[in-house]
Parts: structure tokens; C-alpha cells; sequence
């Protein structure tokens, strides 16, 4: 009878031996309690509760949480209207100029502009000293390059050099702004 209890312990997995670790045993290899590697606890608790505050911190400087006092410094612009001046322009004749060149092709830069103004009260002083104004930009036009005008840039350029001759040309009287109404090269 003996014999018949051991074989049935052999046909269960357990036997003398095995007995006495049987509970345990089956605790530590994964049975009924479980271990919790440190990397499991960092990816599964650690990870989430990182992400979270981050968004809280996120979420409070950005103002979203107006109930926490988050965002009250930040004082938004308010768009000021300005009042609006008129501004006077006057019309400069069409200037046609040779360009310089390092060969036979010849090129001819045909330009109109206007200069602007800050208000119509300097138009006559203006118009009284426009001769300076236009041999100033004539003798910068004569000596450009088409490669100077080339692209984005070189407009931007030469509505830059366009402008600084202007103010120099009419000081004390400051020139807002210089507008190509037409620019062809040939």
C-alpha cells in the first residue's frame, strides 16, 4: 500500500523529496506570488508617473491650468491701433541706365520707383532738392553689375543702397521707405 501512495505522489510531480519544496518551490518559480524586476517597476510606475508630471508642468506654464494660478503673469499684447499717418509719396522719373559689363553683352536696367514719405507737409522740400536725388542714383545705377541684381537679395540690396543715398541726399529730411513700382533688365 505503501508503494501504491508513492506512486501516485510520482504521477501528481511531487515524491519524498520533492514534497517538502513543493509549496515553496512553486512560490518562487513563478506559481502563485510573482517578483517585480527593478526594470518592470521603472517601465511600469516609474515611466508613466514621469510623463504625467511633465505634462502637468507642461500644462501649468503654458496656462492651461488657470485654476492653479498657472499663466497669470503672462500679459498678453494688446494691439495697440496707432494712428494712422499719411504718409506722402512722390514719383521719381523712369531711370533707363547701361549696366556695367565685362564684355560685349550689354545690359540696360530700366527702373521707376517712388520714395516715401512720413507725412505731405515735406513733399516740397522734397521736390525742391529731387535733382541731387537723381544724379545720387544714377551714378550708383551706372555702376552696377547684373549679377548685383540677381535673385531676392540683390533687389533687397539695392533697395537698401537706394534708400541710405536717398536719406544722404535729403538729410535732414528722412526718407521711410524706397518703392520699385517697375525693374526690367535687359
Amino acid at each position: 500500500m505503501a508503494d501504491d501512495e508513492e506512486d501516485d505522489n510520482k504521477k501528481k510531480g511531487g515524491g519524498d523529496e520533492g514534497g517538502d519544496s513543493g509549496g515553496e518551490g512553486g512560490e518562487g518559480g513563478g506559481g502563485g506570488g510573482r517578483s517585480f524586476s527593478p526594470l518592470k517597476i521603472i517601465l511600469f510606475v516609474g515611466l508613466p508617473v514621469l510623463l504625467l508630471v511633465g505634462a502637468g508642468v507642461t500644462a501649468y506654464f503654458m496656462g492651461w491650468l488657470g485654476f492653479l494660478g498657472g499663466g497669470e503673469d503672462v500679459v498678453e499684447e494688446e494691439h495697440v491701433e496707432r494712428p494712422v499717418t499719411a504718409a506722402a509719396f512722390v514719383d521719381l522719373p523712369r531711370f533707363t541706365v547701361n549696366l556695367s559689363s565685362t564684355g560685349n553683352q550689354r545690359a540696360l536696367l530700366q527702373l521707376t520707383m517712388s520714395i516715401e514719405l512720413a507725412n505731405e507737409a515735406m513733399k516740397p522740400a522734397v521736390e525742391a532738392v529731387l535733382p541731387r536725388v537723381i544724379d545720387s542714383f544714377q551714378v550708383f545705377l551706372r555702376d552696377l553689375r547684373v549679377e548685383d541684381l540677381a535673385g531676392t537679395r540683390g533687389t533687397y540690396r539695392l533697395k537698401e543702397e537706394m534708400l541710405n543715398r536717398a536719406n544722404a541726399a535729403l538729410a535732414p529730411i528722412k526718407v521711410e521707405d524706397v518703392l520699385f513700382r517697375e525693374m526690367l533688365v535687359q
